[in-house]
């Protein structure tokens, strides 16, 4: 049976000291349960957030990397750089990225690379935006998005968690409904069993995000 997950992502949210304070009290509200947490959090929080997480139920993951191991790439951090912090996690493809600063899936691509060489795991975002919803083109959005996973997970799917986060759905007082996500959770699953295997499709675990 997969593990449920539940990830929070803070954004560009949280000073250190209210990372340590939240972090004391939500391990006090989840200590007994067995899901997997994951707290995505900024680049200044992180060192905070490892603290203050230790001997809890929580893992603590970066919000992006860079796709090349080192280099000059002024206001990067590289995956080696968190994996050595001690990070566990990283969001990767997520749509802000994908649309304020114009990751496409070669560079989505390049940064799995990168995450799975330095043994960190992923949390990967796909969805599509509201004017693909309205023209019909989810499937053919998800599928691209998810051909790239697939082109670069290779034998690290145990290392991946994808993400459903249809876009129009984000901050824009838009939801989708449960029958919505599960259509493409289904349909996600579907594409795995034809690309990689059913044991794959069946082991990946599918998460929704959004409003």
């Amino acid at each position: 049976m997969r593990k449920k997950v539940i990830a929070g992502n803070w954004k560009m949210n949280m000073l250190p000291n209210e990372t340590i304070n939240f972090i004391e009290g939500l391990s006090q509200e989840i200590k007994n349960v067995k899901n997997e947490i994951i707290l995505c959090v900024p680049y200044t929080d992180l060192f905070y957030a490892l603290l203050s997480a230790q001997n809890t139920n929580i893992k603590i993951g970066a919000q992006n990397m860079h796709f090349a191991e080192s280099g000059a790439y002024t206001g990067e951090v590289s995956a080696k750089q968190l994996k050595n912090l001690g990070i566990d996690w990283t969001l990767i493809g997520h749509s802000e990225r994908r649309g304020y600063f114009h990751e496409d899936e070669h560079v989505i691509g390049e940064k799995l690379n990168q995450a799975f060489t330095n043994g960190l795991k992923v949390i990967l975002c796909v969805g599509e935006k509201l004017e693909e919803r309205e023209a019909n083109k989810t499937f053919e959005v998800i599928d691209n998005q998810i051909k790239t996973a697939i082109e670069k997970v290779g034998n690290h799917w145990d290392d991946v968690v994808i993400a459903y986060e249809p876009v129009w759905a984000i901050g824009t007082g838009k939801t989708a409904t449960p029958e919505q996500a599960q259509e493409v959770h289904d349909h996600i699953r579907k594409v795995i069993k034809e690309k990689v295997s059913e044991q794959v499709a069946q082991k990946v675990r599918i998460i929704y995000g959004g409003s």
